[in-house]
């Protein structure tokens, strides 16, 4: 089956170079360009894509809006390019959707590596799991995207909603720094752990968490992150 790219970047060598390792990598690769991101929201409307790749810094609107819009409309796999190292930036890129982030330069093998881990997180979406889960009062439907504490409605961000699901699925273990991270980021993300130290802060104050004393997301310090019930923190 051909596997549809969409490449918006507006450094048409840059574009082009993406658009041959692809075909070279891909089987049937069918890429589309777009040079701004008025542009690739055209496209993706017409046509849609099985996988998309951003660079933030292109003619209005920026790759970030462009990922929150397509996000809104499709769980397609998202990969963000920017010339910008910052936490931030990987941060906000995650907030709004994106499912990888890649610093200009980049060496194209490992852009490509990239592209073929997303395709398979994305066919792995269909393999059977438990679509809710629910750990003492907090309830998650990975379904719905909803989330539940004391069966109030909790309003969490694309990542936070991952790094959750993630501590849920292995509540009373510790989850590693690592392992959170690929959930976030992909197999091949080498690791950000002040990105993690942001979302899992912000978790807690969403939860209700004391940080001083979690009761629901205790640190492993120099290991990870462990998903406990508030009525077994005593235990802990």
């Amino acid at each position: 089956m051909a596997t549809r790219l969409l490449i918006a970047e507006d450094d048409r060598e840059v574009a082009e170079s993406i658009a041959f390792g692809a075909r070279m990598a891909l089987p049937d690769c069918q890429v589309t360009l777009a040079a701004s991101g008025e542009e690739a929201l055209r496209h993706f409307t017409a046509a849609g894509a099985d996988l998309v790749i951003l660079d933030v810094a292109m003619p209005p609107p920026d790759g970030f809006e462009v990922c929150r819009r397509i996000r809104a409309a499709s769980p397609v796999p998202i990969l963000m390019l920017t010339v910008r190292d910052d936490t931030l930036d990987k941060v906000r890129a995650l907030d709004l959707g994106a499912d990888d982030y890649l610093t200009k330069p980049f060496e194209p093998l490992e852009l490509l590596a990239r592209l073929r881990a997303l395709l398979r997180r994305r066919r792995g979406m269909a393999d059977p799991a438990e679509p809710t889960l629910a750990v003492g009062d907090v309830w998650l439907d990975t379904t719905t995207r909803e989330v539940r504490v004391r069966d109030e409605p909790v309003r969490l961000t694309a990542a936070e909603f991952r790094v959750l699901e993630a501590l849920l699925r292995q509540a009373g273990v510790v989850v590693p720094h690592r392992a959170l991270l690929g959930h976030l980021w992909g197999e091949t993300y080498a690791g950000e752990p002040d990105s993690l130290k942001v979302f899992v802060g912000r978790l807690r104050r969403k939860l209700g968490d004391d940080p001083a004393r979690p009761r629901y997301i205790q640190t492993e310090w120099g290991v990870g992150y462990r998903f406990v019930a508030p009525r077994d923190h005593a235990a802990h």
